[in-house]
């Protein structure tokens, strides 16, 4: 749920999370670095399968970042760097995302986490770790944390996604249309345009015709022109496709259900969950001020939620920002991620490990 790829099924029933993307486009690129146009690592994490590792800097613990919905590691680009400065950090590209060869089972947190664990494993990433999470991220990191809890010594959720919040989004929306409603009217649509796409990807997409503006993402200004061209190349695969599909049919489905069912409490774990404020932008045509505060309520008391699962746990808006927040105000992401690494080393020696 991230960058300019939103589709129309992820907007609507998560609230139109997109409409607070803020900050003008830059008048040049931001994220330049040529890591970005090729594989940095391929690590085998089963026959026939390998998946792309991006780590810089050393220490313990290592920072492990999950980004958006089919997010590159390009994603945490202004991120990453400054967080290497004070520990190891990595950051992957999800199978069938960037790099890395598709998966063989749909894109559900319990998969994608069955998947980063073999990949640290195999790369010898060993724990401990301070997982971060952008949107999707977020619950694949929850996942992380409560199927692996001796590997995990902190937590930051960037403007996460949360396992209830389409159903939240259903519940204030004024047309009080039933779940089955809900799902054929607001998530269905956009999932019949992906499963065109995957229909339509063996075969390839013609520039400039209809499919092909349906099925490709618009350049993103904040990349340089070679990491845009082969973002876009990369977009085009079939397994890209498919893995767009399964992610956006998992993440607040089978997902949701995964992650609400391995809910657990994280103790005195530090954790950080950071917000984007109320958007400020002119209401959609049919959006009401009432409808945006009942939204932006909803999302903070989520938010509040996340944090609720350690008693050391806390819930930051980050002023100036929108969904995009690792984009939109990097170095506040880097703080909170800085200050989890100094707790969990603090949590580290009291309980001595």
């Amino acid at each position: 749920m991230v960058r300019f790829r939103v589709s129309a099924s992820v907007i609507a029933f998560a609230a139109l999370l997109a409409s607070g993307l803020c900050s003008a486009d830059p008048a040049k690129p931001l994220i330049i670095d040529s890591v970005y146009v090729h594989p940095a690592r391929l690590v085998r994490v089963e026959p026939g399968r390998k998946m792309n590792l991006y780590c810089i800097g050393s220490g313990s613990p290592t920072v492990v970042f999950d980004a958006g919905l089919t997010d590159e590691t390009s994603a945490w680009g202004l991120v990453q760097p400054a967080v290497a400065l004070k520990t190891r950090a990595c950051s992957y590209d999800r199978a069938g995302v960037g790099f890395s060869d598709p998966g063989k089972r749909p894109g559900s947190s319990v998969n994608i986490v069955d998947d980063l664990h073999r990949l640290l494993v195999r790369a010898h990433v060993r724990p401990p770790y301070v997982l971060v999470g952008h949107s999707y991220g977020g619950m694949n990191i929850k996942l992380y944390a409560a199927i692996y809890p001796s590997e995990v010594v902190g937590m930051v959720f960037v403007d996460p996604s949360h396992e209830d919040q389409t159903e939240g989004y259903r519940t204030v929306d004024p047309r009080h249309l039933s779940p089955e409603e809900w799902r054929k009217q607001i998530i269905e649509p956009s999932l019949i345009q992906r499963r065109e796409c995957v229909a339509a990807a063996p075969s390839g997409f013609t520039p400039g015709t209809e499919l092909y503006k349906k099925c490709s993402f618009p350049q993103d200004p904040r990349f340089s022109q070679a990491i845009n061209d082969i973002h876009q190349k990369l977009y085009m695969r079939p397994g890209f496709q498919l893995t767009q599909l399964g992610e956006e049919e998992s993440v607040f489905s089978a997902s949701a259900d995964q992650v609400r069912a391995a809910r657990r409490s994280f103790d005195d774990m530090p954790l950080i969950v950071l917000a984007r404020p109320p958007s400020t932008s002119p209401l959609g045509p049919t959006e009401t001020q009432e409808l945006r505060d009942s939204r932006y309520s909803l999302l903070m008391h989520l938010n509040n939620d996340i944090a609720s699962l350690s008693t050391k746990g806390v819930n930051r808006v980050v002023p100036n920002s929108g969904h995009n927040i690792p984009y939109d105000q990097p170095n506040a992401v880097a703080d909170a991620i800085i200050e989890v690494l100094s707790l969990s080393e603090i949590r580290l020696k009291t309980k001595g490990r």
